[in-house]
């Protein structure tokens, strides 16, 4: 099924939106694009196409962070994938298909 058929209408945060359409405009992708590529994900990956859990050795509030903390978690990431500490998608995938169906 190819073109857009549908309407979505749902109920969000105004300022999540605000902030996902500003992030969005600088990708050149409009936020009915986002949706639908959302969807797609959802739909090839059998359920929702990222983490949705707490995992406080895997995730940051920057609100909550320095100038020099964010910095040095940026380093850390670049330290990461220079070192070869890294998985590509197609594999993350796989290990999720692996671990949850």
């Amino acid at each position: 099924m190819s073109g857009k058929t549908t309407t979505l209408n749902c109920r969000v945060n105004p300022d999540a939106k605000q902030q996902a359409e500003a992030v969005l405009s600088r990708l050149g992708i409009s936020m009915s694009t986002a949706i639908d590529m959302y969807l797609k994900q959802i739909n090839l990956v059998g359920g929702i196409p990222f983490s949705v859990a707490i995992s406080p050795d895997m995730s940051f509030e920057a609100d909550d962070m320095s100038a020099s903390e964010i910095h040095a978690a940026i380093h850390e990431g670049i330290d990461d994938a220079e070192a070869g500490r890294v998985k590509d998608a197609a594999s993350v995938f796989s290990d999720f298909r692996e671990r949850h169906f």
